[in-house]
């Protein structure tokens, strides 16, 4: 009686075609945009940690790869400020929201940065939005604005900005890479 039951219930789903099934999204311009960051790259970095200081240089790695051309995840290993770092980021697109979104996580500090952006085709610039504790003001929740330029396919920057309780955005770390050969 039971294997009647399994055998019934299962002819009941037997005529539901692929075409029935919703389809599958499909990556969309944007996607692609994102894609061109995928790679391994070379970075040097440059750190300020107190104003009318010298920045702190560094160098880092980075190998970044497409996840079913919808997400870019990208993991950095470095050296900045005296100590060796991981960081991972993911960037995707949301169509809906048609807003860039993403998240980053690194082994400095106990933050889930979470980012919301916009792109402007014109200058290749990725500009994403943040909220998070200030690195030189303990206790306090700024804005940041965090800003990757493609400058060619083997070329990019990538600058981090905290803006103050007067609305002055500071610029943190820029970074140049290169893709490796």
């Amino acid at each position: 009686m039971k294997l009647k039951a399994i055998i019934t219930s299962a002819l009941l789903f037997l005529p539901v075609s692929a075409q029935e099934m919703p389809e599958m999204p499909k990556p969309v311009k944007e996607h692609e945009w994102l894609a061109q960051l995928a790679g391994e790259w070379e970075s040097t970095m440059k750190c300020i940690t107190e104003p009318g200081k010298p920045p702190v240089e560094g160098k880092s790695s980075e190998s970044a790869r497409m996840v079913g051309g919808f997400w870019v995840v990208s993991e950095a290993k470095g050296d900045v400020m005296g100590g060796a770092f991981t960081g991972i980021l993911t960037l995707g697109y949301d169509p809906g929201k048609k807003k860039f979104i993403g998240t980053w996580v690194d082994s400095m500090t106990s933050i889930l940065w979470t980012y919301t952006g916009t792109l402007d085709e014109a200058t290749n610039t990725l500009t994403l939005e943040s909220e998070g504790p200030s690195p030189m003001e303990p206790g306090k929740i700024r804005k940041f604005k965090e800003v990757i330029v493609v400058k060619d396919k083997d070329h990019k920057t990538f600058t981090s900005n905290i803006q103050d309780e007067d609305g002055k955005w500071t610029e943190l770390m820029t970074s140049t890479s290169t893709r490796k050969k």
